[in-house]
């Protein structure tokens, strides 16, 4: 640890003790009476259970001289008059180079096995606030994200914020790992929100790979962690984002999934006792997902940016649900995956034409943009068509077309299909798209 790290440590131990008791526990709430001033909204308290044991909890409300907080932990053991220890008023991190690499839990605790991780020397809050935006930057120069179909199609700057909107066992995860080992960010942060726990290691060995590690901080919180801990881990993610961009580089930055996190704040939102909404979510989901969202983007003059790419897992692959429609709203662009275009064995599986990157045509190379244009045209136009094409009901002939729609498409749907292990550039992208739709008397 640096001196500069060790000074700034020393200077945040508090010079005296501030406790309370637990007056009453509620399900999974927890009442505190003790000394409220001493307490905050977002702050952690640590209960001292039977046996010695503390079980860490954050501060989610205040009702009638007492504090009401949640436990990150089980907390079995626990009974009326426990000591409750005000650990800080607002949680942080230190997040430093030596988190590449590496694997972590909610709280910034290694879960690799490779021992502990140095911390850096500043510390930064879990719920830290956006850039102003008076002061950010706009979005930079295209980003090459190594995956044709986004590349081409759905081009995205550095500093953009993206949505892959899909169903379960679609491919979101995959993508991810794609995106993360073959995008030329100069970092990866990856953030696991309410991830199955078998697949947490399927991810990293199969899909992320000794080499997306390498470039990569992984948080993870599984679904049988508690509420908080599933929110935690997403403001864990872009605390690190932060960091990493205030040293100048280009982070990508990606979370699976937002919808978890949403469901998360909905558990404590419901237990603090808000009024549910539409299908359940509270007001407090709709007021934190911009928070959590805005801090990903271009950092202020002098400073790096944060590409963020978030998963929303639509539930029933209603794309119009309250989170995927709100996310849809703040995010810079949405990318769809569809389950039909999976079930025919076509990787990654994107509806093209339903996917929107709000920096186009902007960010498109201008050599390209009418070669782009064109390719939309054709599938677009199959589209329409492909029920009738498929029934044997469109007569070749009947129009040019759809002629050369019908032709474009096996080209086209190769193009877009791309392997996992797979990598293609953003100019070789273009390149590649080029031939396809010059093959067939296209204007490019």
């Amino acid at each position: 640890m640096s001196i500069q790290a060790l000074e700034s440590l020393i200077e945040d131990i508090p010079d005296h003790e501030v406790f309370g008791r637990v007056g009453a526990v509620r399900g999974l709430m927890i009442e505190i009476v003790g000394p409220l001033s001493h307490m905050e909204l977002g702050g952690l308290i640590a209960i001292e259970a039977q046996g010695g044991e503390r079980i860490l909890c954050e501060v989610v409300g205040f009702d009638a001289g007492k504090a009401l907080v949640m436990p990150f932990a089980n907390i079995d053991g626990l009974r009326r008059g426990c000591p409750a220890h005000v650990v800080s008023r607002r949680a942080t991190i230190r997040p430093g180079p030596a988190w590449l690499g590496r694997v972590v839990d909610a709280f910034g605790r290694p879960i690799d096995g490779k021992g502990p991780i140095q911390m850096g020397p500043r510390p930064y809050p879990f719920r830290n606030e956006p850039p102003a935006a008076h002061k950010r930057q706009r979005v930079g120069e295209p980003l090459d994200l190594g995956v044709r179909a986004l590349n081409s199609f759905l081009t995205t700057c550095r500093g953009q914020r993206m949505g892959i909107f899909a169903g379960s066992g679609v491919g979101k995860s995959v993508l991810l790992s794609m995106l993360a080992r073959n995008s030329a960010s100069d970092v990866a942060v990856v953030g696991l929100v309410g991830e199955r726990g078998r697949e947490v290691q399927e991810f990293l060995q199969d899909d992320l790979g000794e080499e997306g590690l390498a470039r990569s901080v992984v948080v993870v919180a599984t679904s049988d962690e508690p509420a908080l801990m599933r929110r935690q881990a997403a403001y864990l993610t872009l605390a690190i984002s932060e960091y990493f961009r205030d040293e100048g580089l280009d982070v990508l930055c990606m979370i699976d999934s937002i919808t978890r996190f949403a469901m998360a704040q909905r558990d404590i939102g419901l237990g603090v006792g808000e009024p549910p909404t539409t299908k359940g979510y509270t007001p407090s989901v709709f007021a934190e997902l911009p928070k959590l969202l805005e801090r990903a983007g271009p950092g202020e003059i002098g400073s790096g940016s944060i590409t963020g790419i978030f998963t929303v897992l639509v539930d029933g692959d209603d794309h119009n649900e309250p989170v995927a429609d709100t996310t849809r709203g703040i995010l810079d662009g949405h990318i769809v995956m569809e389950r039909k275009i999976a079930e025919r064995g076509r990787y990654p599986a994107i509806n093209v034409l339903k996917s929107v990157s709000r920096t186009m045509p902007r960010a498109c190379n201008p050599n390209y943009l009418s070669t782009v244009i064109a390719a939309r045209n054709l599938m677009s136009t199959y589209s329409d068509m492909e029920e009738l094409i498929r029934l044997g009901a469109y007569r070749k002939g009947s129009s040019p077309e759809v002629d050369r729609a019908i032709e474009a498409n096996p080209d086209l749907e190769a193009f877009l299909g791309q392997g996992k292990e797979e990598s293609t550039s953003l100019g070789e992208s273009y390149s590649r798209l080029a031939d396809i739709v010059n093959r067939l008397g296209q204007e490019a």
